[in-house]
């Protein structure tokens, strides 16, 4: 993974010297009210929507971690790291890849910042699963758009834009993955091939 700040957040790539190998993956598009989740398959071919996790600021928009229920003062993850980490839990997953919004410039934004955040926030909870940020232009206007062409009126819909959008993320890097790990697979057959002769 590569190394960021707050301000200037890493974006991560497939790759096979750290892929975890088969299995399902989660794809997380954050917002600021609603995340929207997907899944996909154990071969890692196909997204589909999973849910939209109710957005758990509580203090966090001060910055300060919330108090745990009983009085004490150690922090908790938040009602929406949990439902995500029960979700990754329930799907068995091997990685989560979280949407990193990024301006049609490739500047970050509030948006970004508040994806790198919650992304802190998973590897905090989850910290034997790989995080990974992954760059994400305009997946939600995206994902609205091709949800109203279908019939889908965005209005009461949100919630379905979510996870279009989360889908559209985790498609987005399993489609990368795709390529990248054919690509290192036939570099190691060249190279096999090479050794014969």
């Amino acid at each position: 993974m590569t190394v960021g700040s707050l301000d200037d957040p890493p974006v991560d790539r497939p790759d096979p010297a750290t892929d975890p190998g088969r299995g399902r993956r989660l794809g997380i598009d954050v917002g600021s009210v609603r995340i929207g989740v997907a899944a996909s398959d154990p071969d890692g071919i196909l997204a589909t929507p999973v849910e939209t996790v109710p957005r758990d600021t509580g203090s966090r928009r001060s910055g300060r971690p919330r108090a745990a229920r009983g009085g004490g003062s150690a922090p908790g993850p938040g009602a929406d790291i949990a439902r995500i980490a029960a979700i990754a839990d329930e799907y068995e997953a091997v990685e989560i890849i979280v949407g990193l919004p990024r301006t049609l410039r490739g500047e970050k934004g509030t948006s970004a910042r508040m994806a790198t955040e919650f992304a802190g926030r998973l590897r905090d909870s989850l910290p034997e699963l790989p995080i990974r940020l992954s760059d994400e232009r305009l997946t939600t206007v995206s994902a609205a758009r091709a949800l109203r062409d279908s019939g889908v009126r965005a209005r009461g819909q949100r919630q379905v834009i979510d996870q279009a959008a989360a889908v559209s993320i985790l498609q987005s890097w399993l489609d990368e993955r795709s390529s990248v790990m054919r690509s290192a697979e036939d570099a190691a057959r060249t190279a096999l091939s090479g050794d014969d002769e």
